[in-house]
């Protein structure tokens, strides 16, 4: 790849794209966001595009598309509503099966967003869009007394931008999110065999020259020519296991970068005779596979301290309305049993206690950067590649925002000592303020979701009914007894 004489171009394997330049926002991360589209559809035609990828994430987080020549693209932008039409049973189908409450009629229109449109240069004259899905009339009762909507309760990206603008109407309040990519390179899905056997930065991890060393740089490139910031890319813990960390963006763009970025790292992967796979645990011997998210707050209001060190009161509000709800909403950022095979005490992937703690890794939730107002963030440990991340994010924001509305006192003390949650026996935790502990397993997570008025409002019971009907046959497809080679494979073909 190499850079053109205008900053605002870059050359992708011989193609010239326009890439947009990231934007210094102001706050506790900078943000990358521009409030243009990565692309215009002039850019699709100067650079040689040929298909468009409508996309879209069902409530199991399975990437789908259907692809259209440019020219019928251009067309359908010219009708009222541009978008397509798609079965209502698309959000319940789950491998070969159709979930309970979904059934053959109906159709959904799904709206395309031209702000999320990109180039996706993993897959050579083709861009990608996203969408929203909609009902084909408003429905009354939707909005207000007497009002109508399109809106569709069980879309993914409608429900976090639902919730995004909650927040800042209610509250004055607005997000900036970042997230870790984990996932392992397989040379071979049966038997399971890493590309190498190297980990924690190791140099031996991405030797120069090697497959996995130029699978990374060009996932690097790839993601630069699509308008997303990388801030860095290692090998992680496990063996052929890497990160890749993106720049933050508020919460909706950041969970599309999030899609894209993980379709760039599938498909680059595949080029090259190689499966990624964000499985939270191939190896038991090892490091899991997470989808650690950064998250921080910016008010309109002059930020307050608080009792709690290195804490506004709105930090310490949103952290305690987290707090309050996290066990309830575990399904959705958790929602495999092989979910349950990475969270656990000990490994640092944010261990089983409802807790939070100053760099604690054995924390669900770690506050990063302390000290500094300007750097200051809230990583979320407690969250895998197999969750939908328009789900998970909704359910964290949602519960944070219920606790800045509500004026939630924070509870639970810092857990910053040498001792995790877990070695602080029952009088250190008491002392602690920590009372709770996470679900072990998908069953009990399932139960506690369930009972959920969070969930409710947030999501609305058709959703949680809905959720659970999918959610119960992506457990019987994939019950993960960790020694079962068909159940590993099936589970590290589909995430």
């Amino acid at each position: 790849m190499s850079t053109t004489p205008n900053a605002n171009q870059l050359t992708y394997e011989g193609v010239v794209y326009r890439v947009p330049q990231p934007q210094s926002g102001k706050g506790k991360q900078v943000s990358s966001a521009t409030d243009e589209a990565a692309v215009s559809v002039e850019d699709l035609i100067a650079g040689g595009i040929r298909y468009v990828r409508i996309q879209w994430v069902d409530l199991i987080n399975n990437i789908r598309f259907r692809v259209l020549p440019l020219p019928y693209f251009q067309k359908l932008l010219k009708t009222p509503r541009p978008g397509t039409s798609l079965t209502k049973a698309s959000l319940g189908i789950v491998f070969n099966s159709i979930a309970d409450g979904f059934n053959p009629t109906g159709e959904y229109l799904y709206a395309v967003d031209l702000s999320t449109l990109r180039i996706c240069p993993y897959a050579p004259g083709h861009a990608s869009v996203m969408g929203w899905f909609e009902e084909k009339e408003p429905i009354a009762g939707r909005v207000g007394d007497g009002g109508s909507s399109v809106e569709v309760d069980l879309c993914p990206r409608t429900i976090l931008k639902r919730i995004v603008e909650s927040a800042k109407q209610a509250s004055g309040v607005e997000f900036l999110v970042g997230f870790e990519t984990e996932f392992i390179l397989l040379k071979k899905t049966q038997p399971i065999e890493a590309v190498n056997s190297y980990g924690w930065c190791n140099a031996p991890a991405l030797p120069s020259g090697s497959l996995e060393s130029q699978v990374l740089e060009e996932i690097s490139e790839a993601l630069e020519v699509s308008g997303i910031e990388l801030q860095m890319y290692h090998a992680e813990a496990a063996p052929g296991q890497f990160e890749v960390v993106t720049g933050p963006l508020p919460p909706l763009q950041a969970v599309d970068a999030l899609i894209h970025t993980r379709e760039t790292i599938f498909n680059i992967a595949s080029k090259h005779g190689l499966r990624a796979t964000l499985a939270p645990r191939v190896f038991l011997d090892t490091c899991g596979s997470a989808a650690h998210v950064h998250i921080s707050l910016h008010s309109t209001t002059k930020p307050r301290p608080s009792v709690h060190s290195n804490l506004t009161s709105l930090e310490a509000q949103f952290l305690a309305g987290i707090l309050s709800h996290l066990a309830s909403f575990t399904l959705l950022l958790l929602p495999t049993t092989a979910s349950y095979k990475r969270m656990m005490d000990g490994v640092w992937s944010g261990g089983t206690y409802v807790c939070w703690g100053t760099d604690n890794r054995e924390a669900p939730i770690r506050l990063c950067n302390a000290p500094s107002p300007s750097s200051r963030n809230f990583e979320l440990k407690t969250l895998d590649g197999t969750a939908n991340p328009y789900l998970a994010m909704a359910a964290v924001l949602g519960a944070g925002l219920e606790g800045i509305v509500e004026r939630q006192e924070l509870k639970t003390q810092d857990c910053k000592g040498e001792k995790s949650a877990a070695l602080l026996g029952e009088q250190g935790r008491k002392a602690l303020g920590i009372k709770e502990r996470l679900p072990l397993s998908w069953e009990e997570a399932r139960s506690t979701f369930q009972r959920s008025a969070l969930v409710d409002g947030l999501f609305g019971k058709e959703f949680k009914e809905k959720y659970l009907s999918v959610n119960k046959i992506l457990k019987e497809q994939l019950t993960f007894g960790m020694m079962d080679e068909e159940e590993l494979k099936l589970l590290v073909e589909t995430y």
